[in-house]
């Protein structure tokens, strides 16, 4: 009898021990095969969906970014512009890519606030995506035509305050960062403007320049060529310190409206569902990109700081953008028009 017990107990301990070997090498075999999966990424070009129009900060960015990656990777890094509806239809196209690692995208701080602002998008703003990393961060600046004859916020708002709602302002569409930030201003202010919104950064521009449009609010890295020759005029850059590449230009805060904090982001995301070793693997490049210091210098000559994270810091910064952009809309009681 006990020598069929002891034999009963082998038997059993022989089949855990097969059973916690197979469960090692199946572990393994996964880990393997998840590195493998890394390794072997890319081997084909990659899309870089871009939410804006050519020539704007969004693909001026990008397009940097692109180069670097493009030797990184070993495969071709193609910048696809799709534009419109605040950015919308081309973070739409994202969303329903294949998540095979094959298409990355660009979201800005639009992608934080259009839930708020538009009752109906056509994906869902979290569940649709892997954050990669946050890319730039960078105060914009507040410009208008010479024409208007105004070089100060102070100078602004009495203009406005004299004749209500005849000076307009561009924005890169309704319920884009631009709009926000300039329609927070108008209500610290208490002056009315009229607002006309554009498909993106380089049409409001265009006008802005060529004298269609008085005001603007706008990247720092665009708006800089036309500030130094003249063709407008810098009246205050958002954040609260003022930019190197502006450095006699004061804040908005500066300019009486303290606590004014307002900043333009860039980030990179893939499709939900894209196995995480591609994430990584792209996210381990983007940061070195964004750390390379040939790229931190371009990027600061343009107004831009370099602000590469973890795919998690980057959720975790989108979620507090849209807890702040959110309060700034009710504040300014900002409607979709």
């Amino acid at each position: 009898m006990k020598t069929n017990q002891t034999r009963n107990r082998a038997q059993k301990l022989t089949r855990r021990t097969t059973h916690g070997l197979l469960l090692c090498a199946i572990s393994a075999l996964t880990l393997s095969g998840g590195a493998a999966l890394a390794q072997a990424y890319p081997a084909k070009p990659i899309r870089f969906i871009v939410p804006y129009p050519p020539a704007g900060g969004a693909d001026i960015v990008a397009r940097l970014l692109a180069t670097r990656l493009s030797t990184s990777l070993g495969q071709q890094v193609i910048v696809d512009n799709k534009p419109g509806a605040s950015s919308m239809i081309g973070t739409d196209m994202l969303a329903k890519a294949s998540p095979d690692g094959y298409t990355i995208g660009m979201v800005t701080d639009s992608h934080a606030i259009n839930p708020t602002f538009f009752p109906k998008i056509p994906y869902d703003s979290v569940k649709d995506f892997e954050s990669v990393s946050q890319l730039i961060a960078m105060p914009v600046v507040v410009v208008a035509h010479p024409s208007l004859n105004v070089k100060t916020i102070a100078e602004l708002v009495a203009a406005a305050k004299a004749k209500p709602g005849r000076i307009n302002y561009a924005s890169t569409g309704n319920g884009s960062p631009h709009q926000i930030g300039m329609e927070w201003l108008k209500s610290r202010a208490s002056v009315s403007m009229t607002h006309i919104p554009y498909k993106g950064v380089a049409p409001a521009m265009a006008d802005i320049v060529g004298g269609q449009v008085d005001v603007m609010m706008g990247s720092i890295s665009t708006a800089l060529p036309y500030v130094k020759t003249g063709r407008l005029n810098a009246l205050a850059t958002t954040g609260l310190v003022r930019d190197p590449s502006l450095p006699t230009t004061p804040t908005v805060a500066e300019s009486g409206y303290p606590g004014f904090d307002f900043k333009n982001w860039f980030g990179l995301m893939m499709p939900a569902n894209t196995p995480r070793d591609i994430v990584m693997r792209m996210n381990k490049e983007v940061v070195a990109a964004l750390n390379s210091p040939e790229l931190r210098e371009k990027l600061a000559s343009l107004g831009m700081t370099a602000s590469p994270s973890t795919p998690e810091e980057f959720s975790a910064f989108i979620r507090q953008e849209s807890v702040k952009l959110n309060r700034i809309v009710k504040a300014a009681d900002i409607k979709a028009e």
